[in-house]
């Protein structure tokens, strides 16, 4: 279970199925300054290894693999340039350039020590998923990958490190993204999509968020798609910010 600290139930249900299904868990610790394409970001993401420590404990993980950026990134040892076709440059990649190179690098990295069966991953980053299964498959790593379901507040908001820089009025806004895509999800129908991602972008907006981007895409490719043809798995994606702080959310459209 690769991590970046700052924990929360979201992780411990990683940790959950991990146990369930294998004799040795291991979780990793490591804020990754690769994939941080603001280093502002990058200073003010939240640092909690105490109690971090003390969920893994309490979830019964074996092994916590702490590592420091030297040991992760050796000085002298130039970075690999990833093949990670267009998943780089769409949705998340456009937004975010360099993103997913500094996610492959880590992952990649993480992988060779650690060696694992099982790779635990969890749904909201749903983009990075692919990234990092697509980096398995070229890299011929034999762990199987298992994406878990996105763990909510009771108001919905999708349970997220950056949660924890979210002041008490960003708080109480934050669970309308959710609200939006349940609302994508029950108006969701076969021909054009264009209206609804327009309507869903235009009240995040009027709610105060900046919208990166509200979209609709193919959920096995992330190809837009501007109409449904009633068949296709789908998927809804936003990310927006709500002063400094980006959150992401997705849901399945059945």
């Amino acid at each position: 279970m690769p991590t970046m600290g700052a924990l929360h139930q979201g992780h411990i249900s990683l940790m959950d199925a991990c146990k369930r299904e294998n004799t040795v868990c291991v979780a990793s610790i490591f804020i990754n300054p690769a994939q941080f394409n603001n280093a502002r970001d990058f200073q003010k993401y939240p640092v909690t290894i105490e109690s971090d420590i003390d969920m893994l404990e309490a979830a019964g993980c074996d092994i916590l693999f702490l590592p420091s950026t030297d040991e992760i990134y050796p000085p002298g040892i130039n970075a690999i340039n990833y093949n990670i076709g267009p998943l780089e440059t769409m949705l998340e990649g456009k937004f975010r350039p360099g993103h997913f190179q500094g996610v492959a690098r880590v992952v990649d990295k993480l992988l060779s020590i650690v060696l694992p069966d099982n790779l635990y991953l969890g749904q909201k980053d749903y983009q990075q998923c692919m990234v990092i299964s697509k980096l398995m498959k070229d890299k011929n790593y034999i762990a199987s990958i298992h994406i878990c379901p996105i763990v909510r507040e009771t108001d919905g908001l999708a349970m997220s490190s950056r949660n924890m820089r979210l002041n008490e009025m960003e708080r109480k806004v934050a669970p309308a993204i959710y609200k939006i895509l349940l609302n994508i999800k029950q108006n969701f129908k076969p021909g054009d999509l264009d209206a609804i991602k327009k309507e869903a972008a235009t009240s995040l907006n009027q709610l105060g968020f900046k919208t990166d981007y509200v979209e609709i895409v193919n959920a096995d490719t992330l190809s837009t798609l501007n109409e449904w043809d009633g068949k296709t798995k789908a998927v809804a994606l936003v990310a927006a910010y709500i002063n400094e702080i980006r959150l992401i959310d997705n849901l399945i459209l059945k």
